[in-house]
C-alpha cells in the first residue's frame, strides 16, 4: 500500500518488482502518481532518479515534506489527483517522463486512522474522503435512495445481496460512524464470528470507491500516463482488487494491439497501432511478502513499455 500505519512500519507492496519494472537510472525523470508514505518514491530516489510525486490526500503531501527536504531538489510533491499528472507536468514545462508508477486504492495510512472513516475494524466518523473535501460516505448513505445505494454496492463491491443491505441502511438512518454501518451490514447479511471474510468488506469497498470516484479516476489516470510517457518510458500499475485489475488489464490489452493487415475475408482496419509494448503478465507477491505484509495478498502488478506512437484520446 501507499502509506504507513501508526502501529506498524510502512511496507510498500511489490517494491522490488516495481523498481525492476521501471529500471530507474541516475537522472531519469519519474512520476509517482500515488505518493502515500513515499515507499516507491524513496526507492526511486535512492537509484538516482528525479521524482515528481502526486497525491490527492493533503495528509500525504504534508507528511512528505521531510523526504522532500532530505533529497534536496530531486523530489517535488504535488497535491493533485493522478488524472491531472500530465497537465500539471506540462504546466511545469515537462512534456515527457521516463516512467510512471501508480498504486491504486486506499492506503494503509488511511485505513489505519480511525478518524478518516475508511475501515470497519475501528469505529470512526463515516467519512472515506481521500481529499478530505466534498460529500462524505455519511452524506451519501443518509440521503441516497435505496436503489442508488444498492447499485453502488453491486457495481463497486460485487455484493450479491446489495438490495437487502441497502434496505437495512435506509431503515437504520441516520448513520454517523463506521461501527454503526458495519453492524447494520453484518446484521443484514448474517455475521458468523470467525468467518474468513467480514461481510462488511464488500460494502465498505463499494462506498469508498463511489465517494472518491476511484474507477473513473483510474481510467483517466492511465490515459494521463500514456500521454506523459516518452518512447521507451515504463508504466507500472499495482492494483488491489478485481475491479481495478480488470480496468488495468483491459487498458494494456487495447493499448498494445496493433492494427491488423487485413485478409481476403476481412478488410484492412484503421485501428491505431500499439502505444504500449512488452506488456507483462500479472505479477503477484510471493509467500514471503504475504507473510511479512498480509495486506499485499490481493495485490497485482502489471507493467508495459511506451512505444513512439502518438497517445490516444481517453474515451
Amino acid at each position: 500500500m501507499s502509506a504507513p500505519s501508526k502501529t506498524a512500519p510502512h511496507i510498500p507492496v511489490l517494491l522490488d518488482e516495481v523498481v525492476a519494472a521501471l529500471d530507474p537510472q541516475p537522472g531519469d525523470v519519474l512520476v509517482d502518481a500515488t505518493f502515500g508514505a513515499g515507499g516507491y518514491t524513496r526507492a526511486l530516489l535512492e537509484r538516482g532518479a528525479r521524482v515528481y510525486a502526486f497525491d490527492r490526500d493533503p495528509d500525504a503531501i504534508k507528511n512528505g515534506a521531510a523526504m522532500e527536504a532530505e533529497f534536496d531538489g530531486r523530489l517535488s510533491l504535488h497535491p493533485h489527483r493522478f488524472s491531472q499528472m500530465a497537465s500539471e507536468m506540462g504546466r511545469m514545462g515537462i512534456a515527457r517522463v521516463d516512467g510512471v508508477v501508480m498504486d491504486i486504492g486506499v492506503s494503509s495510512m488511511q485505513l489505519d486512522q480511525a478518524e478518516r472513516g475508511f475501515a470497519f475494524s475501528t469505529d470512526g466518523p463515516l467519512d472515506m474522503r481521500m481529499e478530505q473535501d466534498g460529500p462524505s460516505a455519511a452524506d451519501f448513505l443518509n440521503t441516497a435512495e435505496a436503489d442508488q445505494i444498492a447499485d453502488v454496492l453491486y457495481r463497486y463491491g460485487e455484493e450479491r445481496q446489495s438490495r437487502r443491505v441497502a434496505r437495512a441502511i435506509i431503515a437504520a438512518r441516520p448513520l454517523e460512524t463506521t461501527g454503526e454501518l458495519a453492524r447494520v451490514i453484518r446484521k443484514a447479511l448474517g455475521h458468523r464470528p470467525g468467518a474468513p471474510k467480514d461481510p462488511a468488506t464488500r460494502s465498505f469497498q463499494a462506498i469508498r470507491i463511489h465517494v472518491n470516484g476511484e474507477l473513473d479516476e483510474l481510467e483517466q489516470g492511465l490515459f494521463a500516463a500514456e500521454r506523459l510517457l516518452k518512447s521507451g518510458g515504463k508504466l507500472a500499475v499495482v492494483s488491489f482488487h478485481s475491479l481495478e485489475d480488470r480496468i488495468v488489464k483491459r487498458f494494456f490489452k487495447s493499448a498494445s494491439q496493433a492494427a491488423g493487415g487485413g485478409s481476403r475475408h476481412l478488410p484492412h482496419t484503421d485501428a491505431p497501432p500499439a502505444v504500449f509494448s512488452q506488456v507483462s503478465k500479472a505479477i503477484r507477491p510471493g509467500e514471503a511478502e504475504i507473510t511479512r505484509n498480509p495486506r499485499s495478498r490481493s495485490s497485482v502488478l502489471r507493467h508495459a513499455v511506451r512505444t513512439d506512437i502518438a497517445p490516444r484520446e481517453a474515451a
